[in-house]
């Protein structure tokens, strides 16, 4: 199997160009990632990290069948 996608691929012209365009999209995003996460106020990441343990003031129930 693995012989037979090897020997399409190569008959592909350019086809060696596709593995660096998606490492430098995978290492790009991942860059940026970084640079999103260092510049991130202290402020708005403790706030982020204490909103799954606030309480909300209304409560949320989804409708369900014959309790309309």
């Amino acid at each position: 199997m693995l012989k037979f996608i090897k020997h399409n691929m190569e008959s592909i012209i350019g086809v060696e160009i596709f593995p660096l365009i998606s490492f430098i999209i995978f290492f790009s995003f991942f860059i940026g990632l970084i640079i999103y996460v260092i510049r991130l106020k202290k402020s708005s990441v403790e706030k982020m990290s204490a909103m799954p343990l606030e309480g909300s003031e209304t409560n949320y129930t989804p409708n369900k069948p014959g309790h309309e």
